[in-house]
């Protein structure tokens, strides 16, 4: 197994935790109560901050569970934290329901996932090379 340092600062019993052997994504909480308007969105603070080693990245997605049972997800899915950030980890939640959802202070809200990272050398040219798919876009494989 790679281990990777990653150094927080969350109070007591908001630290990131993975819920089971094997799991990708740590949970993150929300330090507040809020309540999320149906077709809403709101940026829910988690108390987290993070200091990730050069070459990986956070990557912050939706639960499941609250996607399916109640419409909720992050909006920016998935929300990036770069190595070089220090801020506390604030996820955009959003309601895609027709009903109003209640956040309680320590709900699970968003799963962290931690990946290393290659920084790509962008070369400027005046033609791509020709690919099978060549340029089309959505849809070009067929139904879905």
């Amino acid at each position: 197994m790679n281990e990777v340092p990653v150094l927080i600062t969350a109070p007591a019993g908001f630290e990131p935790l993975y819920a089971k052997p094997g799991d990708a994504g740590a949970d993150l909480k929300s330090t507040i109560a809020v309540t999320l308007p149906a077709r809403s969105r709101a940026l829910v603070p988690t108390g987290v901050s993070i200091a990730l080693p050069a070459g990986y990245v956070g990557l912050v997605h939706p639960r499941s569970g609250l996607a399916i049972k109640h419409g909720i997800t992050v909006l920016n899915t998935p929300g990036t934290i770069d190595a070089g950030y220090r801020g506390e980890i604030m996820v955009i939640l959003f309601n895609s329901s027709e009903v109003d959802f209640e956040v309680a202070a320590g709900d699970r809200i968003a799963q962290l996932l931690i990946q290393s990272v290659e920084t790509a050398k962008f070369i400027a040219v005046e033609n791509l090379p020709a690919s099978e798919r060549g340029e089309t876009g959505f849809g070009s494989s067929g139904r879905a």
